[in-house]
C-alpha cells in the first residue's frame, strides 16, 4: 500500500515560525505521531510525506527516517493538488491511504478498519458529531455515498447532514492520475479539493466504502495553540486511563504527563503534577511524589521518589528513598537502598548499596562503594577547567559536612574525613584525616563600624 501524508499547510493560525506539522504534541511533533501510526500498518508500505510550508525543516527534522520519501508542494493549492505531486512515487497496483499531517491521534486499528473496508475501491473515514461546522459532508443518496461537500459550498440543506469527512481516505491508485488531473477549483476556496475525486469515482460507478470512527477526538484535526492543548489533554488522559486500568494509582489523572514510553509494575503510585519523557520504568510498589519530572529512568521495586525531583538518564536500585528536591543527571547509576535527599545532585556516579548523601551536596564522576555517609554540603571537584577527573569513596567511608573532593583522589575503605575538610591527598583505609587551618582566636579585636 502507498501511505501519503499531507504536511504542506502554513497553519498561519498557529501564529508560530515553526512549521504546523511539527508543533509538538507530548513532546513530539505531530507529524512524527502520524508517521509512526503509519508505520504500525505494515513494514512493507511506501511512505510519502508531501511537504510545502517549511518543507526544510521538516524534511531536516526526520532526516534519519530511511523509509521516508518527501515531496515538494511548491504552492499550497488544495489537498488534491497536494495527492497530484506525491503520485510519480506511489505504485500504481497498490492502493493509496491518505493520511494527514495534523491530525496525531488517529489510532492504527481505525486506519486497518478504514483498509478492509475499502478493498480495491474508494474507502472514506468519517464520523458524526453533534456540531458539524467547517466540516465537509457527506452526501449519500438510497445509503451510499455520493459526494462531499465542503462546509463553504453546501446548501443549508446540506449542512443539516451529521456526518463529515475526516480527510483520510483510501483511494484506487490506478484512477487517481486522471482524477486528480480532471479536478477544478471553482469553489469558494479556489482550491483543488481532494474530495471532488468522490463524485468522479460515482459518476464512474467505483464503489465508495465507508468506515465510521467511533471518536471524535482521534480524527481531530490542530489549526491552532487551542485546539492543540486540547488534543494534548485528550492524549494524557487516555494516558491515565490506560495506566489505572493497568492498575497503577494515579492520584489525578487530569494532572500526568507521559511524553514517551512509561513501563509501570504492580502497586505503582503516581501524585499530581507528574512528567515523564523518553523510556521510564518504574518497578513493584514505587511511589513517585508530586512535581517529578523522570526522562529516561528507570526505578527498581519499593523506591520511594519524594515531590520535586528531577532525573535524565539514571538507574536507581531497589528500596532507596530519594528527594525531596534531588536531581540524578546522565551516567547516575544507585544500587539498593541508597538515600538521596533535598538539594543533592549526582552526576555520572554510581553510588553503592546502603550509601547515603542525603543535603546540599555536588556528586560528579564518582565511584562511590557501600555504606558510605557524605555529609552536607560535601562536593566533588571533578573539573580544573579543561579535563574531568574521577573520586573514588571506597566502602564503609564517611565524609564529614562542608568537605571538597579535589579529583583524582581516593578515600580509603573505612576512611573519615573530618569537616571543613578539602582533601587533595588520598586518604588511607580507617583513618581520621583532616585539611583545615588551626583555630585560632584573636583577642582583643574589634569590629569595625561606620564613621559618623
Amino acid at each position: 500500500m502507498n501511505i501519503v501524508i499531507l504536511a504542506a499547510g502554513m497553519g498561519k493560525r498557529m501564529r508560530s515560525r515553526l512549521p504546523k506539522v511539527l508543533q509538538p504534541l507530548a513532546d513530539k511533533p505531530m507529524l512524527e505521531h502520524v508517521i509512526e501510526k503509519a508505520r504500525l500498518l505494515g513494514s512493507d508500505n511506501r511512505l510519502i510525506v508531501v511537504v510545502g510550508h517549511g518543507a526544510e525543516a521538516v524534511k531536516s527534522y526526520f532526516a534519519q527516517a530511511s523509509d521516508l520519501i518527501f515531496a515538494l508542494q511548491a504552492e499550497q493549492l488544495g489537498t488534491g493538488h497536494a495527492l497530484l505531486q506525491a503520485l510519480p512515487y506511489c505504485d500504481p497496483e497498490k492502493p493509496t491511504l491518505v493520511l494527514l499531517g495534523d491530525v496525531p491521534l488517529i489510532r492504527p486499528q481505525t486506519l486497518q478498519d478504514l483498509v478492509n473496508a475499502a478493498g480495491d475501491h474508494v474507502g472514506l473515514l468519517t464520523v458524526c458529531l453533534d456540531n458539524p461546522k467547517g466540516y465537509g459532508r457527506i452526501v449519500r443518496r438510497d445509503g451510499e455515498v455520493c459526494a462531499i461537500v465542503e462546509e463553504k459550498d453546501a446548501t443549508p440543506q446540506e449542512r443539516l447532514i451529521s456526518e463529515v469527512n475526516t480527510g483520510i481516505m483510501v483511494l484506487p491508485t490506478r484512477h487517481l492520475e486522471r482524477w486528480l488531473n480532471e479536478l477544478g477549483n471553482q469553489n469558494a476556496q479556489g482550491e483543488y479539493y481532494l474530495t471532488d475525486v468522490i463524485a468522479r469515482a460515482v459518476s464512474e460507478g467505483v464503489p465508495v466504502k465507508t468506515a465510521r470512527s467511533t471518536s471524535a477526538t482521534e480524527v481531530e484535526g490542530v489549526n491552532n495553540k487551542v485546539q492543540l492543548a486540547a488534543l494534548e489533554r485528550a492524549f494524557q488522559k487516555e494516558n491515565a486511563l490506560r495506566l489505572m486500568n493497568d492498575g497503577v494509582t494515579v492520584i489525578d489523572p487530569a494532572r500526568i504527563d507521559i511524553r514517551g514510553e512509561l513501563v509501570c509494575g504492580k502497586d505503582v503510585t503516581i501524585d499530581v503534577g507528574c512528567v515523564f519523557s523518553g523510556r521510564v520504568v518504574l518497578g513493584d510498589g514505587v511511589k513517585i511524589g508530586a512535581y517529578c519530572v523522570l526522562k529516561d529512568v528507570e526505578i527498581g521495586a519499593g523506591t520511594q521518589v519524594l515531590p520535586f525531583c528531577h532525573f535524565d538518564g539514571a538507574q536507581v536500585g531497589q528500596d532507596a528513598r530519594l528527594g525531596p528536591y534531588s536531581r540524578l543527571r546522565p551516567g547516575t547509576s544507585l544500587a539498593d537502598q541508597t538515600h538521596i535527599g533535598n538539594f543533592v545532585e549526582i552526576k555520572k556516579s554510581v553510588v553503592g548499596l546502603g550509601s547515603k548523601v542525603n543535603h546540599l551536596s555536588y556528586i560528579g564522576d564518582t565511584d562511590m562503594g557501600a555504606r558510605v555517609n557524605i555529609g552536607a554540603g560535601t562536593i566533588t571537584c571533578n573539573y580544573d577547567g579543561v579535563n574531568k577527573f574521577r573520586t573514588t569513596i571506597m566502602d564503609d567511608a564517611f565524609i564529614g559536612s562542608d568537605t571538597q573532593l579535589v579529583a583524582p583522589v581516593t578515600v580509603g575503605k573505612g576512611a573519615t574525613l573530618g569537616a571543613g575538610t578539602t582533601l587533595t591527598k588520598d586518604a588511607p583505609d580507617g583513618e581520621l584525616t583532616l585539611a583545615r587551618a588551626r583555630q585560632t582566636t584573636i583577642k582583643g579585636w574589634k569590629r569595625p563600624t561606620k564613621k559618623q
